[in-house]
């Protein structure tokens, strides 16, 4: 496994710095999936925040 992260690092190495951007951005794209479980507790905290703005329980501040 060791073999291949050096062929892949000389590989890297080679290419300009624009070059380099395609396998970052696909690794980053492959590691940055959506989590649904974090996205259901920011709706839950986005609608406690709104419903406490509308009853007047919280200060908006602009």
């Amino acid at each position: 496994m060791a073999t291949i992260y050096k062929e892949l690092e000389v590989k890297i190495r080679s290419l300009s710095d624009t070059g380099k951007l395609k396998p970052v951005d696909s690794i980053l794209t492959q590691l940055d999936r959506p989590d649904p479980e974090i996205d259901r507790i920011w709706t839950e905290e986005a609608r406690n925040r709104w419903r406490a703005y509308k009853a007047g329980k919280l200060e908006a501040f602009s």
